[in-house]
């Protein structure tokens, strides 16, 4: 169990009371999830008292998937007429049970993980949950319906709950998905305008509003893609891609590994042209690059990259292709933020 001190801590941290040293230690508690025996038994004992105050009766709660129970197994009645003695629980130890679901790694896979109730601030129907992945990083996620994934860098996943019986989210950013099979209850992704129907599989999906571009790459089973100006469904295969942009549609098979390579921390690119790996170059590094000679479009680049910094992977780039470049640092600006690092690429003489 946690003692006194600790939950001072936490309560501290949640009233947004919290100093620097008390936020250090709240964001370590946090990314050790459950591994960490002493906040597993704290949520473990609020719940149990909760339960006795509220008469309601006993739930044997699965501390992993917590979340998902919380959602599924209180029901809305119960919490209406039970509400007070909830209270407590639901703004604070929710709070923290949600964060422990999709834990905050500070190692640079991130997760925030919010809902958006009634007025109390219970969970019933109508609640929405929202994952996030901050630039440069990249976040497991696990759905209440068995579908897992990651979600690259500066991308949200939304979906509503209850969530199993309508299995339903919307994308902004790239995903990987490994969704949970049932054919009786399909799985629909929002991307944009468009919707990807899909019963059990596994595929990398792409849609970057800034981009105007959906990408998707099936690796297993099968997909159903409807683009926002049709009413009727394309059938994918496995180990084919589709990229819609300004309204048409290119399909083409590939070799899917390369298209989720970044699940792994992974930059890859096989044959890519210059404007491709400009795109995906952005996104990583969350950098802003500019290419002034349109004849190094023709170029096209094959490399893997793992762990190294956006000037050591311009540097070996430019050893294979006659590329130079220049990189502006990030500057302060007047509204107190910093600009993105910019990059000029030109052609070497």
């Amino acid at each position: 169990m946690l003692n006194k001190e600790e939950q001072d801590k936490i309560e501290d941290y949640l009233k947004g009371q919290a100093d620097n040293v008390e936020k250090a230690w709240v964001a370590q508690l946090f990314s050790e999830g459950f591994s960490n025996e002493s906040l597993k038994q704290n949520l473990l004992y609020y719940w149990e008292n909760i339960n006795k105050e509220s008469g309601l009766n006993e739930v044997n709660l699965d501390l992993d998937p917590i979340l998902d129970r919380l959602h599924h197994k209180i029901h809305l009645n119960e919490l209406e007429k039970q509400h007070k003695p909830f209270r407590r629980i639901t703004q604070v130890y929710m709070k923290i049970a949600a964060i422990m679901l999709l834990p905050i790694v500070m190692a640079g896979a991130v997760l925030f993980s919010y809902f958006h109730g009634n007025d109390r601030g219970d969970f019933g129907s109508g609640s929405d949950a929202t994952i996030y992945a901050p630039i440069g990083s990249r976040i497991t996620f696990n759905l209440p319906d068995g579908t897992t994934g990651k979600l690259n860098s500066g991308s949200f996943l939304k979906y509503s709950i209850p969530f199993t019986k309508r299995r339903q989210v919307s994308l902004s950013g790239e995903a990987w998905f490994e969704v949970k099979s049932d054919p009786r209850n399909p799985f629909y992704i929002s991307a944009g305008e468009s919707t990807v129907k899909v019963t059990g599989t596994k595929f990398n999906l792409s849609a970057y509003p800034v981009e105007n571009c959906i990408e998707i790459v099936l690796d297993e089973g099968k997909i159903e893609f409807k683009p926002d100006s049709s009413d009727n469904y394309i059938m994918m295969s496995p180990s084919e891609r589709l990229v819609l942009h300004n309204g048409n549609i290119r399909t083409s098979f590939v070799v899917p590994d390369k298209y989720h390579a970044w699940t792994d921390g992974k930059l890859v690119f096989k044959n890519d042209t210059m404007g491709e790996v400009v795109r995906r170059l952005e996104r990583w590094y969350d950098v802003k690059i500019s290419i002034t000679d349109e004849e190094l479009e023709k170029y096209s680049f094959h490399a893997a990259f793992q762990d190294d910094s956006v000037e050591e992977v311009l540097r070996l780039l430019a050893l294979t292709s006659p590329i130079g470049y220049k990189i502006t640092p990030r500057s302060l600006t007047t509204d107190g933020s910093y600009s993105k690092k910019e990059i000029l690429i030109y052609k070497k003489k």
